[in-house]
């Protein structure tokens, strides 16, 4: 891809992201929440940003854009890879081997073309920080009791969350291994009903 159409590619997403900051989530929230991810050139865009910061690993890439967005976002290895490889490829990122991980970091020629895109960057990052902030509130609402609460309730809390990453952790499994998952969900919520 040449770099003039590369700037028009983001001056696209830039006016896209520009327009729906501030209405709400904006435009990339309400994807997201559709269940859309970011498309290929936006997430090298955001991993740049995330590089300008320090260098990292991909899957403190990963974690770092879990992390902004509340854990609502977290982008495969199958999606972050391939957008590193490219960075690389272009020369907006380096790589060094540390044993078996690899380091990623901004070049030069990086900071130059987020330079040009840093408003577009700056939109998706503090649109995935919003949607963050908002699961956060909705996980407060409905999350139950937090550390401040009795030892009982703590008990029951952090078994709450301990259900919801067991959860998390098997996002990616296969039909049958979800079925038997809502199985054991199914019966332990006959238990507690039959507890009380």
């Amino acid at each position: 891809m040449d770099k003039s159409s590369s700037r028009s590619q983001w001056r696209r997403f830039g006016g896209f992201a520009a327009a729906g900051f501030g209405e709400g989530m904006g435009m990339i929230g309400k994807a997201l929440t559709a269940g859309r991810r970011l498309a290929s050139g936006e997430l090298q865009l955001v991993l740049l940003a995330l590089l300008s910061e320090r260098a990292r690993h991909g899957y403190e890439l990963i974690k770092a854009l879990e992390e902004r967005s509340g854990g609502f976002y977290s982008p495969s290895p199958g999606m972050v890879y391939p957008a590193l490889t490219w960075l690389e490829e272009m020369g907006y990122a380096s790589v060094a081997a540390e044993g078996a991980r690899k380091l990623y970091s901004i070049t030069d020629t990086g900071r130059a073309y987020l330079a040009e895109n840093q408003d577009a960057a700056h939109a998706m990052l503090r649109q995935l920080e919003y949607i963050g902030r908002r699961m956060g509130r909705v996980r407060e609402i409905f999350g139950g009791p937090e550390e401040e609460d009795e030892p009982a309730d703590q008990a029951l809390g952090a078994a709450r969350r301990d259900l919801r990453e067991a959860l998390r952790e098997r996002r990616g499994a296969s039909s049958t291994e979800k079925d038997r998952i809502a199985e054991i969900l199914r019966d332990a919520a006959t238990r507690i009903r039959a507890a009380v």
